[in-house]
């Protein structure tokens, strides 16, 4: 019955995939990188690791030596899976590249449309499987700037989206980032993302497209129309770090994250809204680390009509030991949604370790 359930949200989302629009990509909103989930995804100020390729590019000068980063984590009661790898790699003492993917995906779906025959008798022979799958493969570069304290990234995304045999899509958008650093550890932090629009453009396959416009009655009967967009989205970060008795670090982050369309956030317009995140992280020694945070701050009409204030909280915990860094966090790993909370894992390994 899951299999099934899966397969009629997928036929509906056809028509909705495709659809010209103001949203799409959704997936790229999850975010990666088990530390910052713990500190509910505040870290576009502080972010300064081979993850900064998707938190804020300009982080990347931070970096001293190669990196590489996985994660996994199951997303909707582990029906679908989320996966994430990068690789970052200094060119010079002011410049860095990174390369990342990202995966999003129900796999291994039964597709029942043909399981009855023309004679109207079930042939299980009939059953087929598919997979609908995100993909964003990202490109990013940063640098220092001449300015003291100030350095910029640039993401190049592709996306790749994939819907068995039925349609599938191409998109391309540009993200920009800026970090500033004072002096006495405040830490700025600027991210817009899509800030060109990214455009998906879908091709759907008709002769496929045809065997389910009659799956469900009054449902799929016309050709969707093939093009989507991503509007752009900005991110504003500020951030103190301290030193506490040598042995203890200190990091605070707020951020802003503010869509230029009117939403469910916490403050919200016509023209933009806006919602804040806050997170911390104690450091022991530069070995242990415990985390904590608040965000995605949103106004959830409940089923009286009446509206509550709802909010995703984040935990983790990180272990660093020569090079090799785990980190783990309890969270909604999908801050867009209302989906099940996860135990989420990532790693991140300096290259060092292989020398």
């Amino acid at each position: 019955m899951r299999e099934i359930y899966i397969l009629l949200i997928l036929l509906f989302s056809i028509n909705s995939y495709a659809q010209t629009r103001k949203y799409s990509n959704e997936f790229l909103n999850i975010g990666v990188d088990a530390a910052a989930f713990g500190m509910a995804n505040a870290v576009v100020a502080n972010t300064n690791d081979v993850n900064a390729a998707y938190w804020n590019p300009a982080g990347l000068t931070q970096l001293e030596d190669n990196q590489i980063a996985l994660m996994h984590a199951n997303y909707f009661a582990n029906i679908a899976n989320y996966d994430y790898i990068a690789g970052a790699m200094p060119l010079d003492h002011n410049s860095v590249a990174a390369f990342s993917l990202i995966r999003f995906g129900v796999d291994d779906i039964m597709n029942t449309t043909q399981l009855i025959d023309e004679q109207g008798n079930i042939d299980y022979n009939r059953i087929s499987l598919f997979s609908a799958a995100d993909y964003a493969f990202t490109f990013s570069y940063a640098r220092k700037m001449p300015l003291d304290g100030f350095s910029y990234g640039i993401n190049a995304k592709v996306i790749r989206r994939i819907i068995g045999d039925f349609a599938d899509a191409w998109g391309f958008g540009f993200d920009a980032g800026i970090q500033f650093e004072t002096k006495n550890n405040w830490h700025f932090g600027f991210m817009a993302r899509d800030i060109t629009t990214t455009y998906n453009t879908w091709n759907i396959d008709e002769e496929e497209y045809k065997k389910i416009q009659g799956a469900i009655d009054g449902k799929n009967q016309e050709l969707p129309e093939t093009t989507e967009i991503t509007l752009p989205k900005l991110q504003l970060g500020i951030a103190k770090n301290f030193t506490i008795r040598h042995d203890f670090d200190f990091k605070t982050e707020l951020n802003l994250h503010t869509r230029f369309t009117q939403t469910n956030d916490l403050i919200n317009t016509k023209a933009v809204s806006i919602t804040p995140s806050f997170g911390f992280e104690v450091g022991y020694i530069d070995m242990v680390y415990l985390r904590a945070g608040v965000g995605n701050f949103q106004n959830v009409e409940q089923f009286d009509g009446t509206t509550n204030l709802g909010f995703q909280p984040g935990f983790g915990v990180g272990f660093k030991y020569k090079g090799v860094h785990l980190d783990y966090a309890f969270t909604d790993i999908g801050d867009q949604s209302v989906a099940l909370y996860s135990n989420v894992f990532s790693l991140k390994i300096d290259w060092r370790v292989f020398r």
